[in-house]
């Protein structure tokens, strides 16, 4: 594996990106929680996000990370937590 390659899939490049993922859930999602209470697991819509806060918040992470949602990924599951967005966010640049 390249060293570039082992740093994009390293637990420090995860940390980094779930922190931007949650400054984004922050200003966008309008969770019934603190955004820093939330592990990478934690299921965004039990904590108070709805989908129109989702689009909200895809918009947001489109403009964050300069990527679009292909239209198979529009769905609830893509969404559901930290770590099934930066899954998609990492697919999405992977396929670029």
């Amino acid at each position: 594996m390249s060293p570039l390659r082992w740093l994009l899939h390293s637990k420090e490049f995860d940390r980094m990106i779930d922190d931007q993922i949650k400054s984004v859930l922050t200003e966008h999602a309008k969770l019934s929680v603190d955004v820093s209470s939330l592990t990478a697991e934690t299921d965004l819509y039990q904590a108070g996000l709805t989908s129109h806060a989702s689009v909200n918040v895809m918009l947001a992470l489109e403009d964050e990370f300069d990527i679009e949602f292909p239209d198979a990924m529009l769905k609830k599951a893509t969404f559901a937590s930290v770590e099934a967005i930066r899954t998609a966010i990492e697919q999405i640049r992977d396929d670029a």
